[in-house]
């Protein structure tokens, strides 16, 4: 029966393709207490498993999905890329350039000491550095050295081993030293958040306005119904009076709808508010909360409070918002009615602070009435409204003419030399994500796309890397012995210390942007959460958008130079 079951799995590679993704993803997400493998590790274990029958997969179908990750990996980051190229961006570009450094200097220095090869230098790379991508950036610098077929095999064959034993600790190891080990090497866990909480309270202070209570990104949003009975109504009241009011009291409240007299009608500045009528408050759940009972108590009025709000992105422009402050923003005419809910730069939220900076690109989620949000927008930049449809000509032919480009080579020293396809995909992601968005009329790529072609795209290659190494993968493990976790526990620490004291004593910055700069430089996702978790802040992303963009072209782009020097 298995030798049947094996036959048919070897006559049908995309059975065992899909079987290997299945179970990686299912194995990957489980957690014991508040560990899991990932679906990368996981996928490749399973792939590693499977393989073992002996499966063949053609070449294409592993450089293809390659290929989709690179690129949308470039298109995502390619914005905040080219952006931090000038301005206060260049000290966190230099930064992550030197961490990279330092991670490629400790591997090759380990690799050297071991007497590994050059397949065995990738993957301990790759899994140390938690940086996938290298294993085919790797793996097509190999066959473009002029290496004879069986040695080629050999060295491609040998990077699944060392990678999959480092990954795990290069994944956990790096979330704890940032998060834990981070804050003592930088005085100490209750010095840092005292000086985390201090830099908070200066990004609310100034002249414009602060919500009182402590400030997250993505808080709810919220409307509720009011009766107006408080003395406030000796008198009537204009809505414009009552906003007034809020803002003396540095309070960000709106009046959206209203029932006076037993009719609902829509909140003008110069509507009046009789005692007894309803009036619905929009603005930060826990502001309203707090602070709007000085209308009069709660009341449940379903028929007022049944009117649609927009809740949508926004992405922010040269000609917009961008320079201004999320302060200055705020205080601008065409927000009266509109709330910010979120900020979010590269998909990862900023805190959102009076004196948070505002960056072309950056995507601000608005909420508030349609009226309200529309006229907001085009101030602020382009709604990025769901869509579910690419720009299939951009995607094909970008990574066409990217993969072209970097197929050309050059010879040195009787070695021909090139940034390879790999390469020249990432490379064109860059480009073309940063073209969309300056021109964002084309180019067009929703945001659950961009995640296929980035996750899917990245696990499928694994998997076909797992199927066709399971049948040297046990070889690969002897050959490299039990001491590759101990040098890749190595190469994952040494690296990560030196970064966060080089960002604190060196490049001076504040303690949690060095460690949301050491955790973006790593492309240490997990690390960020771990970080803002420890330090209860959301400050440590403000390091992490820049240092994250450029790490990943730095550390992608030294798996050529590893396969070159080793």
């Amino acid at each position: 029966m298995f030798d049947y079951l094996a036959e048919i799995l070897r006559d049908n590679a995309v059975i065992p393709l899909f079987l290997t993704i299945g179970l990686g993803f299912w194995l990957g997400n489980l957690k014991f207490k508040s560990f899991s493998l990932g679906p990368v590790t996981a996928t490749l274990l399973v792939g590693v498993v499977i393989g073992q029958i002996g499966i063949e997969i053609s070449e294409p179908i592993k450089s293809v999905f390659f290929m989709l990750f690179l690129f949308a990996i470039g298109y995502s980051v390619g914005p905040q890329f080219f952006r931090s190229l000038k301005g206060e961006g260049v000290k966190q570009i230099c930064f992550a350039v030197v961490e990279g450094l330092i991670c490629v200097g400790v591997c090759v220095g380990m690799a050297w000491t071991m007497g590994y090869n050059k397949g065995t230098a990738l993957g301990l790379f790759a899994g140390s550095q938690t940086i996938s991508a290298v294993l085919g950036v790797g793996s097509d610098t190999l066959r473009s050295m002029g290496l004879d077929a069986d040695t080629q095999k050999h060295l491609i064959g040998m990077m699944a081993a060392p990678y999959a034993i480092t990954y795990v600790f290069g994944t956990i190891g790096s979330a704890w030293i940032i998060a834990n080990l981070g804050p003592m090497l930088l005085g100490g866990i209750k010095k840092v958040k005292k000086e985390t909480a201090e830099m908070e309270a200066e990004m609310d202070q100034g002249e414009f306005e602060v919500e009182p209570g402590r400030i997250v990104a993505n808080r709810p949003i919220s409307f509720r119904a009011y009766r107006a009975e408080s003395e406030l109504f000796h008198r009537p009241r204009t809505v414009r009076e009552l906003e007034r009011m809020f803002r003396n009291q540095n309070l960000r409240l709106f009046i959206e709808r209203l029932r006076v007299r037993g009719c609902i009608v829509d909140a003008r500045p110069d509507t009046k508010i009789n005692r007894n009528d309803i009036v619905v408050i929009g603005g930060h759940r826990e502001t309203v909360v707090a602070e709007a009972e000085m209308i009069g108590p709660e009341v449940v009025d379903h028929d007022v409070l049944n009117f649609a709000a927009e809740n949508l992105p926004v992405t922010v422009s040269k000609g917009g918002a961008k320079g201004m402050t999320i302060g200055m923003l705020r205080q601008e005419p065409y927000m009266r009615g509109v709330m910010i809910k979120s900020i979010t730069r590269n998909d990862v939220s900023l805190p959102l602070r009076s004196k948070t900076m505002l960056e072309r690109g950056d995507v601000l989620t608005l909420v508030g009435l349609p009226e309200h949000v529309a006229e907001a927008i085009p101030e602020i930049g382009y709604a990025d409204r769901d869509g579910d449809s690419s720009d299939m000509v951009f995607i094909g032919l970008g990574i066409a003419i990217g993969c072209l480009i970097g197929a050309l080579s050059i010879t040195c020293c009787g070695i021909p030399l090139s940034i390879s396809t790999s390469g020249g995909a990432l490379l064109a992601g860059l480009f073309l994500g940063w073209l969309r968005n300056r021109r964002p009329t084309f180019g067009r790529i929703p945001r659950p796309v961009v995640w296929l072609m980035d996750n899917f795209g990245l696990n499928m290659f694994i998997a076909v890397v797992g199927l066709s190494a399971g049948p040297s993968f046990v070889a690969g493990l002897r050959e490299v012995g039990v001491s590759i976790l101990l040098v890749g526990v190595v190469c994952t620490t040494v690296p990560l210390i030196l970064s966060i004291l080089l960002g604190r004593y060196v490049f001076k910055f504040p303690a949690a942007v060095t460690l949301g700069c050491a955790a973006g430089s790593r492309n240490a996702v997990a690390a960020l959460g771990a970080v803002q978790d420890s330090l209860d802040s959301t400050l440590p992303a403000m390091g992490y958008t820049v240092t994250y963009a450029v790490g990943n072209f730095v550390l992608i782009f030294a798996g050529i130079a590893i396969a070159l020097i080793v």
